[in-house]
């Protein structure tokens, strides 16, 4: 009496030793691969474009103004849309009150990389809704 072996199906093992994989297995594979292929194109392709574009400068002042100890504190938000790290970035704040005179800030933003923003605030003795504020950059310096 001899004892028999069952014969191989798809599940067990081939003639290499490794399991065979079943379709829904290679479609997973496959579309994985695709994915991963697909994100490390666009990283390098974005990579590509943007590390030649020089820095370039956003500054957004916001509506909402706080009020402490008899000081005005002016947020705003800089966002280097540039490709390129900028460091030493000068941010000036320029108040200028009909009667009253100009009263300046300056903000020194130490690194900016591409597409980076970073927050601040301006603090000026009086009213910047009572005159004219202009937030500009002013200068800065590559690495």
């Amino acid at each position: 009496m001899g004892i028999d072996n069952p014969p191989p199906n798809s599940s067990q093992a081939s003639t290499t030793g490794q399991p065979q994989r079943s379709m829904a297995e290679w479609v997973t594979f496959i579309g994985a691969t695709v994915i991963l292929l697909t994100l490390v194109g666009v990283i390098i392709y974005d990579w590509q474009v943007n590390q030649d574009r020089p820095p370039a400068f956003n500054v957004v002042v916001a509506e909402s103004i706080r009020i402490t100890d008899g000081r005005y504190y002016v947020p705003f938000v800089i966002t280097n849309t540039g490709g390129r790290i900028a460091n030493g970035v000068q941010v000036i704040a320029e108040l200028d009150i009909p009667g009253q005179g100009e009263e300046t800030g300056e903000q020194q933003i130490d690194f900016l990389s591409g597409h980076e923003q970073k927050e601040g605030s301006f603090v000026f003795n009086h009213d910047p809704h009572r005159g004219d504020l202009v937030v500009r950059v002013a200068s800065y310096r590559l690495p």
